[in-house]
């Protein structure tokens, strides 16, 4: 840093405007500040359209602004939020229109363990979107386990703690240490080809177990390959990583998990005395049940031997029914020839109904009242079409010409033969016929008056 930054900047007596001094405060700044890291807790988050983010870095005591622009944000993995611990890396600037003070930001990382808690979360959320943690893939424990498997460090106490456990509930049960690192860089590739190994061990069960530790020594539990490792044991398996608190990938993906390596145990080993209780009760249920059955099975030999009879009485009880079947038999037949009798009787008046002779018989008579009912139907119809014709006849008299003619009118006619219905059809000198009621005269034409002639029809 400038012992005497300000000697620098020529800032003896000169008098700056307030844009000036902004100016050269940021140039002393990003001179000075050029690159730092900076610790602190996010808050007041903001993510405008731009794709710039500006947030404040703050610690318990101090606070400053940061801006994060588009291009150095699209290479931050992580999703920012207020809360968050995290570590940055820019230069120390002033924004000139206002005077802040802040950090022009190329970098920003998890503080802490705030990687390994992003990372977990992510790969979390990424194996639970694929079912690796749903109820319904998990395996259920064995009632009664005869052979474990134990895939742990074999220098912890944790192995002895399960031995412990087995000694005091379950003597009987076999175990095997399938022995593996639980910590270190090593440790994930060797845990995975020891769940492998204990999964083709025809184990009735494995148990998956490590000491307590900070979330970077436990994190081989959280690695994918283990993860998936663990999801793919056919075997049923029990995770206890860790302290009661802690809580690993593997022991979401698990079948079981035991809140410790001991807690482990006593899921997969059953105490000697409850089992011997369990006996007794299943013993005692037997008893009642045998009991049970062997007082059923008197009472139903009890009662087939009432139901037993001598055969000759069945003989006897058989011949009866033969008897009874043969009366039965009998009226039978004589129902039903009787019905087919009344039967027959019908159909024979229905014949009789029918015979060819008494249909021709009544055809016959039927022929003769028809042929007497003839000549009188047609005497009456030629009397009304005689009556029909003189009706007809006397009607065309009435509007006959002829019979006009014969009450003294007459009709003239020209040589045409077209009669004459007004004088303008006429010349003087033409030649005209006039017919009458009787006969036909020749007549001339004097004159014909154009001017009409009022005629007295009383003359």
């Amino acid at each position: 840093m400038l012992k005497d930054p300000f000697q620098r900047l020529n800032l003896d007596r000169e008098v700056l405007t307030v844009s000036q001094l902004n100016g050269r405060a940021r140039l002393l700044l990003e001179d000075v500040f050029a690159q730092v890291w900076v610790e602190g807790e996010i808050s007041n988050l903001s993510k405008p359209a731009s794709g710039h983010v500006y947030f404040t870095l703050k610690d318990k005591s101090a606070q400053v602004r940061c801006a994060l622009f588009r291009q150095n944000a699209l290479r931050v993995r992580q999703a920012l939020r207020d809360g968050l611990a995290v570590k940055v890396r820019g230069r120390v600037s002033l924004f000139e229109g206002r005077g802040d003070y802040q950090l022009i930001l190329d970098n920003v990382e998890p503080a802490g363990d705030g990687s390994l808690r992003l990372a977990f979360e992510a790969l979390k959320d990424k194996l639970s979107a694929e079912g690796l943690f749903d109820a319904s893939g998990k395996r259920a424990l064995p009632a009664h386990p005869q052979r474990i498997g134990i895939v742990s460090s074999p220098t912890g106490a944790v192995v002895r703690d399960i031995i412990s456990v087995f000694r005091r509930r379950a003597p009987h049960v076999a175990l095997t240490l399938v022995p593996t690192p639980v910590q270190g860089r090593e440790a994930t590739a060797q845990i995975v080809r020891a769940l492998e190994l204990a999964d083709r061990g025809s184990f009735d069960a494995l148990i998956l177990a490590r000491g307590g530790g900070s979330l970077e020594d436990l994190w081989c539990f959280n690695e994918e390959l283990v993860a998936r490792a663990v999801a793919a044991c056919e075997t049923p398996i029990v995770c206890a990583v860790g302290h009661e608190t802690d809580v690993s990938i593997a022991d979401f993906v698990a079948d079981v998990r035991a809140p410790t390596p001991s807690a482990a145990a006593e899921l997969l080993a059953p105490s000697s005395a409850d089992v011997r209780q369990r006996l007794d009760g299943l013993r005692q249920r037997l008893l009642l049940r045998m009991r049970d059955r062997l007082h059923r099975e008197a009472s139903r030999l009890e009662g087939l031997t009432r139901r037993l009879r001598h055969p000759g009485e069945r003989l006897q009880q058989q011949a009866q029914r033969i008897d009874d079947l043969e009366q039965r038999l009998l009226r039978g037949i004589d129902r039903r020839l009787g019905a087919g009798q009344e039967r027959l009787a019908r159909i024979d008046t229905r014949l009789a109904g029918q015979h060819p002779g008494r249909n021709l018989n009544l055809l016959r008579q039927r022929l003769d009242h028809l042929s007497s009912r003839l000549p009188r139907a047609m005497q009456d119809t030629l009397k009304g079409h005689r009556q029909h014709l003189q009706g007809l006849a006397q009607t065309l008299n009435v509007v006959s010409p002829l019979a006009t003619l014969s009450r003294g009118y007459s009709i003239l006619l020209d040589e045409r033969g077209q009669a004459i219905r007004h004088a303008g059809q006429t010349q003087p000198g033409q030649r005209l016929r006039a017919r009458l009621g009787e006969g036909e005269l020749d007549v001339r034409v004097e004159d014909n008056h154009q001017t009409p002639v009022t005629l007295s029809l009383l003359d």
